[in-house]
């Protein structure tokens, strides 16, 4: 058999192209040689045996086999004006190079649900087409996919791996993560179940997809990291994973080696519109609160602390004694929400809910979120360099209580005649009289400026004290000083959004 391959290959390459490829592989007696004599070579050459210990495992294609039927393509129809289809903010996005406009390829870009290479442009409202991908859960027909997937749907078409397609309903969707379960009429579907055991960084992957209206593709990876947070999501635990993902994969299933969902393929980054090697999934733990949710009453309820947030940096641990520079700071507490009547402040430091320690404001926000509403949940609070617990019912999160929890106070124009600090900035009193000091000037290389303090912000207190005068401002952070601390607890005001800031203050 071997001869036989090798002389059709020479009349196909020619005797020196041959001579060639024989010679890489370790044969170069003969520079030109005809297939014969390159055949005689190989012959003689001793055969190399793979130990069985080190010989590859077995690929994936029993697994694909088996979770293939279950993995659909959906087809959506809808109506909205063109748009850039960036799924993420900043580089997570599908765009294409520039191509001559009237280029045929416009329309192949536009069938997957972006504009592509035209630009921003907006036109008038028309009738599209895009493809995504998603999977069954159950016998009788939910499917699992992407919110951004159907979010504008005026059709959805679920089409099977061998062709058969089905129209369905949207049973319910979720902006927040993303997510969205359609239905189709049937029974004794196939359907696959999602992660018993979560998975970890390092476990092989499996996304199955429809990228680009190529239904039924496998690409394999690992997964790359965890608890991944990317710009314009607001919802921030995404597992990172290298198999291909693409502009149609969206809402696809990425399964473990066991044939379980581990995660829902949402994003990429990309700084040029294709696979770079770093897709996104939200995680099978999330998807199946969120799922179970949607099938039920198809919206999603959340809880509500009624608090801003801010994460605790080692500059504001240092400010408030605290060892490690974890947990959420409150910037300020929404008026009508369940913390402030419950006891929260401003300046508090919530370390742990329920017990469970919390690393970040993300962190958080995902927590008190998967609670019920009208659950009540215990905070663990550092305040006044002591560790202090509070109890709150919570409620109801909706975006009007969501903005105002992020309200703060609006700073105004400056005064004039402003007084210089200690550490490097110019203020003045607050003209409106509602309290705090207007900054007018800092010093480029002083540490205010550093840590980003800038003209107009507002400073509202110092070290969890209101401060309204130089005189209060001044006594604060020598107070500070006095406490042994080299880091003052600043809460800043920019745009009517409060934060606080660990400021560093000169040692004497």
């Amino acid at each position: 058999m071997r001869s036989t391959i090798l002389k059709r290959t020479s009349r196909w390459l020619g005797a020196s192209a041959l001579a060639l490829l024989v010679g890489i592989g370790g044969v170069s007696t003969a520079f030109v040689m005809t297939g014969q004599a390159a055949t005689a070579q190989v012959q003689n050459a001793a055969q190399i045996t793979v130990p069985q210990a080190a010989q590859p495992q077995a690929g994936f294609a029993d697994l694909v086999e088996a979770v293939k039927p279950a993995v659909v393509s959906i087809l959506v129809e809808a109506e909205e004006s063109p748009r850039n289809v960036q799924r993420r903010g900043g580089d997570f996005d599908f765009n294409f190079p520039d191509l001559p406009e009237g280029h045929p390829f416009h329309d192949f870009f536009d069938q997957f649900g972006g504009q592509g290479p035209r630009g921003g442009q907006e036109s008038a409202p028309r009738h599209y087409m895009a493809a995504g991908s998603g999977f069954i859960i159950s016998a009788d027909g939910y499917i699992v996919t992407n919110n951004h997937v159907v979010e504008d749907a005026t059709k959805v078409t679920v089409v099977f791996d061998d062709g058969t397609e089905k129209v369905a309903e949207i049973v319910g969707t979720d902006e927040r993560t993303d997510l969205a379960v359609v239905k189709i009429d049937g029974a004794d579907l196939p359907f696959v179940n999602f992660e018993s055991d979560a998975s970890r960084v390092g476990d092989w992957v499996v996304a199955v997809g429809n990228p680009f209206g190529l239904g039924g593709t496998v690409t394999v990876g690992v997964i790359s990291g965890s608890g991944r947070n990317i710009g314009g999501s607001n919802y921030g635990d995404f597992l990172q994973i290298d198999a291909a993902v693409n502009t149609g994969n969206s809402g696809g299933p990425a399964f473990n080696t066991k044939g379980e969902v581990v995660g829902v393929n949402t994003a990429i980054y990309s700084p040029n519109g294709g696979n770079v090697g770093i897709a996104f999934a939200i995680p099978a733990a999330t998807v199946k609160g969120i799922v179970a949710q949607l099938i039920d009453s198809g919206t999603v309820t959340r809880g509500y602390l009624g608090v801003g947030i801010q994460d605790v940096t080692r500059d504001i641990a240092d400010g408030v004694g605290l060892a490690d520079a974890k947990g959420a700071i409150v910037s300020n507490v929404a008026e009508d929400g369940p913390a402030g009547p419950a006891g929260v402040k401003s300046g508090d430091i919530i370390t742990a809910v329920d017990g469970d320690k919390i690393d970040d404001a993300l962190d958080l926000s995902r927590t008190i979120a998967g609670k019920a509403p009208d659950s009540t949940v215990e905070l663990t609070v550092w305040r006044d360099g002591a560790e202090t617990k509070v109890s709150v019912k919570l409620g109801k999160l909706n975006e009007e209580a969501l903005a105002q929890a992020g309200q703060g106070q609006n700073p105004v124009p400056p005064a004039p005649l402003p007084s210089e600090t200690s550490v490097g900035l110019s203020l003045v009193p607050n003209a409106d009289g509602s309290g705090g000091l207007l900054i007018q000037d800092v010093k480029p290389d002083s540490a205010a400026a550093e840590k980003g303090l800038a003209v107009g912000d507002a400073i509202l207190e110092v070290n969890n004290t209101p401060v309204n005068t130089l005189e209060e401002f001044e006594a604060a952070l020598d107070a500070v000083k006095a406490e042994g601390r080299g880091t003052a607890l600043v809460k800043a005001s920019r745009d009517g959004n409060d934060r606080f800031i660990g400021l560093p203050l000169a040692a004497e």
